[in-house]
């Protein structure tokens, strides 16, 4: 073995524990994704706020979910709502051209305190301030909350969720549209944290570029085995365990932002 060998071979093993949970936590939070259209990426934020920082975490959460969001339209591009997407992008544009002036990285206590209020958006009395995507109006808000809590936060599924749980659209349709939405953010996040930290330090902080190739197959087979579980939920059903899953996640966050956990 040659010492250039030797080197590669100790760097693999320094990062392999942090890999192996990266890599698990993708596939279980792909297949979570995958059946309800969110959650996953509050859960696999909450695993790697645990070791990394928040810059590190913001590029590292866009990359990998970005694959898992991907993955998940392809799989049900037939269903994706394109007509509300348009409007969504609207919203959207405005916050994304005042992300090009500003610097933002929040601190760890403000992130998990967004992320834990975030999910009682979706136990809003039906009718009061009801989002509902289809309507063009509310998905332009849509887009502009969610781009914006992407930011603040590293993931907006909750806020995204209130303008789709309420909606006439099936549960395909939430899922497909929504991955979309998300898959465009995650993109802009990687670029908005990811540019000033390579910048800055370069890559060291970042995992090494073959977890992120492994976890390419990782997303795919939790996205998989997520929308084959999907297809066996009825519409009422999906909506309910959405709303329960993610406000246990919110509780979660709560507590690791008042240091109880």
């Amino acid at each position: 073995m040659t010492l250039d060998d030797y080197d590669i071979h100790a760097h693999i093993a320094a990062h392999m524990p942090y890999a192996i949970i990266i890599l698990v936590s993708a596939i279980i939070t792909a297949c979570i994704s995958g059946i309800f259209g969110m959650a996953g990426g509050m859960i696999f934020m909450a695993v790697i706020t645990t070791f990394m920082g928040v810059s590190e975490a913001m590029v590292v959460h866009g990359a990998v979910q970005s694959l898992s969001n991907s993955s998940r339209s392809y799989l049900l591009r037939s269903n994706i709502r394109w007509d509300v997407l348009f409007f969504t992008l609207i919203g959207a544009l405005p916050i994304i051209i005042v992300l090009y002036f500003i610097s933002y990285i929040p601190e760890k206590k403000w992130l998990f305190l967004i992320l834990g209020l975030l999910p009682f958006l979706l136990w809003l009395p039906r009718g009061w301030m009801q989002g509902d995507a289809e309507k063009p109006a509310h998905a332009v808000l849509c887009g502009a909350m969610v781009m914006a809590l992407n930011i603040a936060a590293g993931v907006a599924g909750p806020a995204l969720d209130f303008f789709y749980v309420k909606t006439a659209l099936t549960r395909q349709e939430i899922v497909a549209t929504k991955a979309v939405t998300m898959f465009a953010s995650h993109m802009v996040k990687i670029v908005y944290f990811g540019i000033p930290l390579i910048h800055s330090v370069g890559f060291g902080t970042l995992p090494p570029l073959w977890v992120f190739i492994a976890a390419i197959p990782c997303v795919m087979i939790g996205t998989w085995v997520g929308t084959r579980i999907l297809l066996r939920l009825n519409d009422v059903n999906f909506k309910s365990y959405t709303k329960y899953l993610v406000t246990l996640v919110g509780i979660y966050y709560l507590c690791r932002a008042a240091g109880w956990v």
